[in-house]
C-alpha cells in the first residue's frame, strides 16, 4: 500500500517520531512522509509511533492508497525531501 503520513507532535518528541518515520518512509516535507509499505510494515510503524507519542497532545494522520499511481500531487514552492534512501 502507498502511505502518506503527517505528524504534529511536541518539540521534545519530534526527533524520535522523525527517526521512526524515516525507518519506513521517505521524507517529503518537514512533518510529511510517504512511501510503499506492506501491511506488516505499516502495523510495525504504527506500533512504534504509539509508544513514542502522547495521544492526549500529539497527532499523526495516515492516508493509504493501493498504489502511488492513484495519488495526484503537485508542489508549489520548494520541493523538499523526496524518494531518497530510507535509513
Amino acid at each position: 500500500m502507498f502511505v502518506i503520513l503527517v505528524y504534529d507532535t511536541a518539540v521534545e518528541r519530534n526527533p524520535k517520531v522523525l527517526k521512526t518515520c524515516r525507518k519506513y518512509l521517505h521524507w517529503t516535507q518537514r512533518s510529511v512522509f510517504q512511501g510503499e509499505l506492506s501491511t506488516a510494515q505499516y502495523r510495525a510503524l504504527i506500533a512504534a509511533l504509539k509508544t513514542t507519542i502522547d495521544p492526549d497532545y500529539d497527532s499523526i494522520v495516515t492516508y493509504a492508497a493501493r498504489s502511488p499511481d492513484m495519488i495526484e500531487s503537485s508542489t508549489l514552492g520548494l520541493d523538499l525531501g523526496g524518494p531518497g534512501d530510507i535509513l
